[in-house]
Order: C-alpha cells, then sequence, then structure tokens
C-alpha cells in the first residue's frame, strides 16, 4: 500500500510552506537566544512570542522545490510531509515501509522521485545498486496505484531520479535508459520551473512528453477530415482541431533547456507578456488565420484514407486523417504562443486552430523551416542563428559546414554541464549579460573554428586530413571535444580560481572573451607541440588519454594566471581584439617555455624577437629621461646649496671619487663629450645625493629604510641601463615587460617628485 498521500486541494498551505526557501516558526520571547544560536534569525517581535527564520538546508530546499513544482503542475494527488511510504509487503501491514521523496498521481502517470542532492559536483558510487533498488519499488508501487487511484485505462508507473550535484556518466545514462528510469537533473528544475511559471498547468503537458516519451496517450485516438499534399517532397497534412487536443500531444523542446541530447532544441523559451496579449486577443474573440506548423516524428503515429472526390490536380489529396496520439509526437515548429495561450482557457476544446503537419521532417529541416518563417517577421536574431547551427547543419555532408554545428552544440552543452567551469558563463541570444555570464557563444565558436584541431589539410575544397578532435561522427566529435575542453578549462579553474570565479567583475579578466580566446589559442600551440615536438598521434588517443597529456602544460598555464599581480591582470584584461588576444597569447607561450624550452609553437620566437626590440626601444627612452631629469635636478640642487660657482658645487657637493671619475673621463676623451656637467654617469647621482642626504632626501628618497635603501631604486635602474644602452654589443639579458613596467612606474614617480619648478618635469610623449 501507499501511504501519506493527500488530494492536491488538500494541501494548499503545505504548497504555501514548500514554496518558501526559508523555515519559519514561533518560540516564546525567552527562548531566542537558543534559537539564535542555534542559526534562527528574528524577523518578527510580538508581546509574548517571536517569529524567526532559517534558511533551509540545501537538500531540503532542493526536494521541496521538486515537490512545488509538481504541485503546480496540477497532479490530483501528491505525498505530504515527509513523502510518501510504501510497505515492502503490501499483504502485511506490519512489514518495514520504503520511503518515497515524492509521489504525484493523475489520470494520465503515477510518478514516484528519488531526490538526491550533492554539496560538490560528484559521481555516484554506485548506481547500478540505486537503479536495482528502483526496479524492485516499482511493481509494487504500480500494484498500489491500480487499488487505490483506478483509472480505466493502463496508467504507466514511472520510478525517477531528480538530483543536484550528481554528475552521471554515459554508462549511468544507459543503464538508467534500459532500466526505464528517467533521469532528472538541476537544469530540468530550473527549465520546468520558468516554463510553470509563463503558462500554468499546461507545462505537465511538456513534463509529461519529457517522461512519457513515445508512449501513446489513453482514449486521444481521433479522426480528422484532411488534405495530404507533398512539400520539398515531404509528406503534409493540413487539417483543424481543438487547441486542447494539440496541447496533449504536442512538444517544444526549448533551447532555454540547454540539454546536450536536445538537438532539436531550435525553440525559445516562452514570454508571458507575449502569451497574456494573444489570450486576450482569443477572450475577445480573435482568431487565427495561419497554421501551426508541427512535425509528426514518425508516420507510425498517423494512417490516410483518401475521400471520394471528384478530380485531383494530383499535388494534394482530401481524405480523412487518424492520429494515433503519443506524447511527445507532435513536434512545433512554428505557432507555440499561439497554441500555449489556450493552455487553462475556456475556450480551447470548443475553438479550432488550422495545422499543418509534416510528417518525418529531419530535425535540421525543421530548424530552417523555423528560420524562414521568423526571419521574415523580423524576430530572429543573427546571433540566434550561431546558436541554431546544430539544428541547421547537423546532417551537412559538407564536413567544415557540419563541423560549425558541432562546435554551436558543444559550447551550449557545457553551459549546463554539471560541475563544467563554463556552466552558466555562456551568453546566448535571450540571455541577459552578468559578470559571470558574460562569456558569448561567438566568441568561443570562432576560437575553436579557427583552429586546426579538426581539419588539418583541405585540398580543393576536399578534406585530406583530419584533426586530433574530430572523431567517427557528430556525437563522437561532440563528446571528444567537450571532455578536452572542459578538463583543460577546469585545470585553468583550479590553478587561478579567484580570477576565473571573478568572470568580468572587478579583478576578473580570465573568464571572459578575449581571456578564454588567449587559451583556446594555447591549447592549439600546446596541441601542436605534443604532434610536431612529442610525436604523438593525437587522433590515435582515448579522449582520456588526451586530456591526460595536455594536462601537464594546462597546469602551467593555470599557473601563469593563478601568479598574476593587480597590475599584471589589469594589464592582460586591456589586451582586447584581435591585436590584444595575439599579444596575450604570445605572453602564456612565453611562460610555458620558460618551464620547457622545447616549446616553440609557431610564431613565437618571431613575435618575442619583434617585441624585444620595441621594448629594449621604449625602456631606452624612459632611462634617458630618468637620466635627464636627475642630471637637471641634482646639479641645480647643489649649486642652489653651494654656489654656482665649480668651486662651490663641484668640489665641494660632489664626492671625491665621483669628482677622480669625472675628471678621468674628461682627460681620455680631451673633453669632446663636453664638461663636467655633462660627464657624470647615471650611478654617480646616488653618490652626489648619499653624500648630501640632507638636501636630496625629501627629493629622492622613495621608501622605507636606510639611505642606501631609500636610493636602492637608482641602482636598478642603472642595473637595467647597461643592457638598454649597449644592446649592439649583446650585453646582458632583453628588457622584460616587468621591467619596462619598473622604469615607467619609476618615471612617472620621478615627475611628480620633481614637478615644481614645473621646467624640470620630464615625461615620455
Amino acid at each position: 500500500m501507499l501511504e501519506n498521500m493527500f488530494a492536491a486541494k488538500e494541501l494548499r498551505a503545505l504548497a504555501s510552506r514548500r514554496a518558501k526557501s526559508f523555515d519559519f516558526k514561533s518560540v516564546r520571547n525567552p527562548l531566542v537566544d537558543e534559537e539564535v544560536a542555534e542559526g534562527w534569525e528574528t524577523i518578527k517581535k510580538n508581546k509574548t512570542t517571536t517569529r524567526l527564520q532559517r534558511p533551509k538546508p540545501p537538500d531540503k530546499l532542493f526536494e521541496d522545490r521538486v515537490w512545488t513544482l509538481l504541485y503546480r503542475l496540477g497532479f490530483q494527488f501528491l505525498s505530504g510531509v515527509g513523502g510518501a511510504y510504501q510497505l515492502l509487503n503490501p499483504n502485511d501491514a506490519k512489514t518495514p515501509a520504503n520511503q518515497i521523496d515524492a509521489v504525484a498521481i493523475d489520470n494520465e502517470i503515477g510518478l514516484a522521485i528519488e531526490c538526491k542532492s550533492s554539496a560538490r559536483p560528484r559521481k555516484f558510487a554506485d548506481f547500478s545498486k540505486e537503479l536495482a533498488k528502483h526496479t524492485v519499488l516499482r511493481e509494487n508501487f504500480a500494484k498500489a496505484l491500480k487499488v487505490l487511484y483506478p483509472v480505466p485505462h493502463r496508467r504507466p508507473s514511472i520510478f525517477t531520479f531528480w538530483s543536484t550535484g550528481f554528475i552521471y556518466t554515459e554508462n549511468d545514462r544507459t543503464r538508467a535508459t534500459v532500466a526505464g528510469v528517467p533521469v532528472l537533473e538541476e537544469s530540468d528544475l530550473a527549465y520546468y520551473e520558468g516554463l510553470v511559471s509563463q503558462i500554468g498547468e499546461a507545462a505537465r503537458y511538456q513534463f509529461l512528453a519529457d517522461i512519457l516519451r513515445g508512449r501513446p496517450v489513453p482514449g486521444l485516438e481521433l479522426t480528422v477530415a484532411a488534405i495530404r499534399t507533398k512539400l520539398a517532397g515531404v509528406t503534409a497534412y493540413s487539417f483543424s482541431v481543438s487547441p486542447e487536443y494539440l496541447l496533449k500531444i504536442a512538444f517544444v523542446s526549448h533551447r532555454a533547456r540547454g540539454k546536450p541530447s536536445d538537438i532539436d532544441a531550435y525553440q525559445r523559451m516562452l514570454k508571458k507578456s507575449r502569451l497574456r496579449n494573444i489570450r486576450e486577443y482569443i477572450t475577445e474573440g480573435g482568431m487565427f488565420p495561419t497554421n501551426i506548423v508541427v512535425n509528426i516524428a514518425d508516420s507510425k503515429w498517423v494512417s490516410f484514407d483518401r475521400g471520394k472526390q471528384k478530380e485531383t490536380d494530383g499535388v494534394s489529396t482530401f481524405g480523412w486523417l487518424h492520429i494515433r496520439p503519443a506524447y511527445r509526437v507532435a513536434w512545433i515548429i512554428d505557432g507555440q504562443h499561439r497554441l500555449f495561450a489556450y493552455a487553462g482557457h475556456p475556450l480551447a476544446t470548443r475553438s479550432v486552430v488550422s495545422v499543418m503537419a509534416f510528417v518525418g521532417l529531419p530535425a535540421s529541416e525543421q530548424a530552417r523551416l523555423f528560420v524562414d518563417i521568423n526571419a521574415e517577421q523580423r524576430k530572429v536574431k543573427q546571433s540566434l542563428l550561431q546558436e541554431l547551427y546544430a539544428e541547421l547543419h547537423w546532417d551537412a555532408d559538407d564536413p567544415e559546414i557540419r563541423l560549425q554545428a558541432i562546435l554551436s552544440k558543444v559550447i551550449q552543452a557545457v553551459d549546463t554541464q554539471l560541475g563544467s567551469p563554463f556552466q552558466g558563463r555562456i551568453l546566448k541570444a535571450d540571455d541577459t549579460r552578468t559578470e559571470l555570464r558574460c562569456i558569448s557563444l561567438t566568441s568561443v565558436f570562432r576560437a575553436l573554428e579557427r583552429t586546426g584541431f579538426f581539419i588539418a589539410k583541405v585540398k580543393k575544397g576536399q578534406v585530406i586530413e583530419y584533426g586530433p578532435l574530430w572523431d567517427v561522427d557528430n556525437s563522437g566529435t561532440m563528446a571528444r571535444t567537450s571532455r578536452l575542453l572542459t578538463g583543460y578549462f577546469e585545470v585553468l579553474h583550479t590553478e587561478a580560481s579567484s580570477l576565473w570565479d571573478k568572470g568580468a567583475g572587478e579583478g576578473g579578466g580570465l573568464a571572459m572573451n578575449d581571456g578564454v580566446t588567449v587559451c583556446v589559442n594555447v591549447l592549439k600551440s600546446i596541441v601542436h607541440h605534443l604532434e610536431k615536438v612529442r610525436g604523438y598521434k593525437l587522433r590515435d588517443l582515448t579522449n582520456d588519454e588526451l586530456l591526460k597529456v595536455v594536462t601537464p602544460f594546462a597546469i602551467v598555464v593555470g599557473r601563469y594566471f593563478g601568479g598574476m599581480s593587480g597590475t599584471q591582470i589589469g594589464q592582460f584584461r586591456s589586451l582586447r581584439g584581435t591585436q590584444g588576444q595575439t599579444t596575450g597569447t604570445r605572453r602564456v607561450e612565453e611562460f610555458i617555455r620558460g618551464a620547457d624550452p622545447s616549446f616553440d609553437p609557431p610564431g613565437l620566437s618571431e613575435f618575442l624577437e619583434r617585441e624585444k626590440a620595441q621594448t629594449t626601444t621604449r625602456a631606452f627612452q624612459v632611462i634617458q629621461r630618468i637620466e635627464q631629469a636627475l642630471q637637471v635636478t641634482v646639479l641645480e640642487e647643489l649649486k642652489q646649496e653651494f654656489g654656482s660657482e665649480e668651486q662651490g658645487w663641484y668640489f665641494t657637493g660632489v664626492p671625491k671619487g665621483v669628482r677622480k671619475k669625472v675628471d678621468d673621463r674628461i682627460n681620455e676623451e680631451g673633453g669632446k663629450k663636453g664638461g663636467r656637467e655633462e660627464n657624470f654617469d647615471l650611478i654617480d647621482y646616488r653618490e652626489i645625493m648619499l653624500a648630501n642626504w640632507t638636501t636630496f632626501e625629501p627629493i629622492f628618497a622613495r621608501g622605507k629604510g636606510s639611505k642606501d635603501a631609500r636610493t636602492k631604486w637608482i641602482v636598478q635602474v642603472n642595473d637595467l641601463r647597461k643592457p638598454v644602452m649597449h644592446a649592439s654589443k649583446g650585453v646582458s639579458l632583453p628588457i622584460t615587460e616587468e621591467q619596462l613596467s619598473f622604469l615607467e612606474e619609476t618615471l612617472g614617480w620621478l615627475n611628480i617628485q620633481i614637478s615644481e619648478p614645473e621646467s624640470t618635469e620630464i615625461s615620455i610623449e
């Protein structure tokens, strides 16, 4: 037997409580402090009692969300608090009972749900054991339904998992399919919560279509007058039917759902405001002269008897269409808002809608027809077309076009995949941009498409060599690409979690369009290195083996980003567009070369040579200006302190060792490089400062500590001066970006220190 079950109309109060994300209770005032210590929060204090609230634990919240959805879908009977209880032996009331988290029953289905939650993404320890338990319970559950809730037809009894935080392997999903146990996830829950908010109880038809895919709808056989014709070689029927009937057999795979298996998900989520406007139009007696266009998946669901007619044009035939309806049998290509506006409307049974029903139309043609119809009405965005590539070209003969379909589907899949670093990050046509959802589908699409991952060589329009991510078919290529993409970026996320988690927010810059593009570019270079230098035949590796050989390089890439300072993050984020992406890519590749000197992707050495020359030129300009600033300011301060005559500023203010070096240089050059003012070295100014510290401390002291420590910056500038001023002699190492940044920062500080008088300020144009 089945216990703790109630009619839904009796559970209004429970539904109100379970729909909230907080638990509530009232306690006597003296007990408030004790409850607050247990995590409760005061929301209202009365004379003798206090109202408290506390967030529901995640597992309870998830279970309540599932139950609340079933209530809102309009099931007739639901389990009460704590779920339903099924006796293990229905013939013995004293035997133990099995608890079922949520049970929902109506005339179409008996549904038993086990809710499973995990705080962090993880796999099932033993999924086969979980399935075995369901199989044992299902038979007794079906028997209980026959006794307690009889119906005149055979009603399916379904056990299912609804989980959050659990990752299902391909083997898990295969076992579930074989056992007839639907597997639902957090993304499904969010989808149906959104759908029921839009169309109310009519969402139950969509839900049943998903759970009972392909099963006949009891008692709904129908025969209608119809015209049969052929359009583009595909059989199609024109007929009229009540909206209520069509609602029960129709199904729309919305793109908002985003499941990787839903190749046919070309429709957009229903808009509540549009439904409301159409409902008002229907109420006022409005009619729809255009067809609702559907596709009946298989010809086995329909048959046609030709009627008597005087003559025929050979194109159209009048007759009687017999529909043997099943859940998920009629896919809506166009007209979802017109149809679902009738959901729950009094006229749904009395009105009729015109239908154009194709039979067996391929998914790509369905999507193409959807685009053709809507594009003429200016409703399809260009970005939406990018997302629809999976449906438009999934079965294209041209492998390059088919690749675009695969990539479109991969990117949409990783956005919904539990545990994926891209989960909730991909910005699609109908999404609102946020600090986290800011990686456009188009940017990732382009980054993956223009690499050599899939098609290595093409000659005269023919592919003569495939890349390491190409598999035997679309699904294989999609799985291989998803595995490498998510695995690679998961390593980056682990090594640079703070940077990745900030998205486009302050201090972020990696999980954005340009950052992701840079990382994909670097992945291409890693793949090139593994094949050309390490000698791997990557196409021969399994998906896991491929990720394994890439991972050590991914760790280095992750550490590059994870080790960035705030200033470096800002500099990386400022690298925008194609040129910025190229520079960012080369920076990461250079870092990898530091860990593996054999890492030499095409173009890196040439880039570094060009950059070395540019960086050295820039450093030369900066050091010149620092030196000019020191010469002007130091000598002017000496002259003001000791007099403008050499007997004063030179012989009194300049240390003896520096004077000897200056005079020796003048004698060696025969005075060709000027007098004493023109023959100081940069480092000499530090010696002058140290000898006259009281005079120069307010101007040139930097940082804290002794005077030696506070003038160390001059030593650092002088050390960098050697390779810059003598670059042609091959002295030392090239100037790095970090060293150039130090020089520019020092010049900026120096300009501020010597800004008075104005004539001494030095800047770079």
